[in-house]
């Protein structure tokens, strides 16, 4: 069955059953690699294995990206050491979460990266610009998108 012909519903988290909740709570543990098997997790939240089966494929948590802002930057920086600590330094202190980051080879003592991050302030995005293009070492900072 396609994502298209599947019907979506999204609920309220307080009236479900208390075993959708705890599937959701294995499924997490075992992601986030809190226990080695479905077994363990499923002993950990209360659940039986065969109720975790039987409802785990169908039930996913709803991560509202609605209030949360996707950007991507290019960034030219110069091969020396701390520059990317650096930025990925301006990018915490900014609370933004890195999705993906991705660095060329330096190639005439510089290298390429963009770096996908979400970030709960759109307005904040324009200072984080400024404020890593006057980082030492980074040469060029350029927004490629952002919603």
């Amino acid at each position: 069955m396609s994502v298209q012909d599947k019907n979506w519903v999204v609920v309220d988290a307080t009236v479900l059953p208390e075993v959708i909740l705890k599937t959701l709570q294995v499924k997490r543990m075992l992601a986030n690699k809190e226990e080695r098997s479905s077994s363990a997790a499923c002993r950990s939240v209360g659940i039986s294995r065969s109720a975790f089966y039987k409802y785990r494929d169908y039930v996913f948590m709803y991560e509202d990206q609605m209030q949360d802002h996707v950007f991507t930057l290019y960034l030219l920086l110069h091969d020396e050491s701390g520059v990317l600590s650096g930025v990925l330094h301006s990018l915490t202190n900014a609370s933004a979460n890195v999705l993906t980051l991705n660095q060329s080879i330096p190639v005439d003592g510089a290298a390429t990266v963009t770096v996908t991050f979400r970030l709960q302030d759109s307005a904040g995005v324009t200072a984080l610009c400024t404020e890593l293009s006057e980082r030492k070492g980074v040469v060029e900072v350029r927004l490629l998108s952002g919603s």
